[in-house]
């Protein structure tokens, strides 16, 4: 709590090893919940673990194994790349030679070969970023924070950092837990998802599970796309219809004949037809849409998916749990 604002509430969860995306919009907490993760804001109550260490009382063995890589601006201005990495090295408790040796290498590891002894206060945005996911991993932690990872990224430096986080994660065998708004981003680097609200965990597991919250299929109408959604709506379905593209949920095996025979009473022609692979982003909006002050736990929200689907926690992966 912060004074008589709750920020984390009832919060209960258990996070796997691998890569794991923090969803929510702003305000939800998601920043709270890392700081608390790594031990610099006490809880009010309650209790948790990263890496088998105590968020209460072993917040300095926390931060030594993990990488944090925050969204505000963390770096000292009048000092050289190079310095600033090799300080943070520094303060997890590495040599000051071996610091500066690894503050060299990942430097050239993020793109920052050439401008390693430049000042700081000089850096583009995307330099910034680099330097701060170089601090966040010079002492190769078993796991990396990154709170919005992308953000004020031009699409070339988006890319690059992307694609490092990638080799970091799945090449290096590393843990990320992953704060962003852009969902693009996310499915390139996530396997699974966390996503809370108002402070409460509303969604957790794989992606492609969640995807599961809403099934549809989507038909390409032509010649009488208006008479077709008509003919839906009477029939008991909802079509979200753009142009001559429909979307309807799909209820069982039947939907695709009630759609065809739909379509020869009102004498339109289906063009194509097939199951509709939502995104993460159209996830992230079915949730949000069913959104209620009543919203208690994750089944509320996937009251409404087929039986065989569930949201379960993600197999464990070699490295333990967070």
């Amino acid at each position: 709590m912060y004074g008589p604002h709750v920020a984390l509430d009832e919060m209960s969860l258990k996070i796997n090893s691998g890569a794991t995306a923090l969803l929510g919009p702003n305000g939800a907490g998601k920043s709270t919940m890392i700081k608390t993760l790594l031990g610099l804001i006490q809880l009010t109550s309650g209790d948790g673990e990263v890496l088998g260490y105590n968020i209460r009382t072993e917040g300095d063995s926390i931060r030594q194994r993990i990488g944090y890589m925050p969204e505000y601006d963390c770096l000292t201005p009048e000092m050289n790349a190079v310095h600033q990495v090799k300080y943070c090295g520094e303060l997890t408790g590495m040599n000051t030679n071996i610091a500066m040796q690894r503050a060299h290498e990942v430097l050239e590891y993020v793109g920052l070969r050439d401008q390693r002894y430049r000042e700081i206060s000089s850096f583009s945005t995307g330099m910034m970023q680099a330097t701060k996911l170089a601090c966040a991993i010079i002492h190769d932690p078993e796991l990396l924070i990154c709170d919005e990872p992308t953000n004020g990224l031009d699409t070339k430096a988006r890319g690059f950092m992307l694609d490092t986080l990638f080799q970091v994660v799945k090449q290096g065998d590393r843990s990320i837990l992953m704060c962003s708004h852009l969902m693009d981003d996310v499915e390139k680097i996530c396997d699974r998802i966390v996503m809370i609200h108002k402070g409460k965990l509303i969604a957790q597991g794989k992606i492609e599970d969640l995807k599961a919250i809403d099934r549809e299929i989507e038909i390409w109408v032509w010649g009488g796309a208006s008479r077709m959604e008509t003919a839906m709506k009477d029939a008991g379905l909802t079509p979200r219809r753009t142009g001559r593209v429909m979307r309807v949920v799909r209820q069982d095996e039947t939907t695709y004949d009630l759609v065809l025979e739909l379509a020869a009473k009102a004498k339109v022609q289906i063009r194509r037809m097939e199951d509709y692979e939502p995104s993460l982003e159209d996830l992230f909006l079915v949730i949000m849409d069913r959104l209620g002050y009543g919203v208690k736990s994750s089944a509320d929200l996937l009251q409404s998916q087929p039986p065989t689907t569930s949201v379960a926690p993600s197999p464990s992966q070699p490295g333990g749990n967070f």
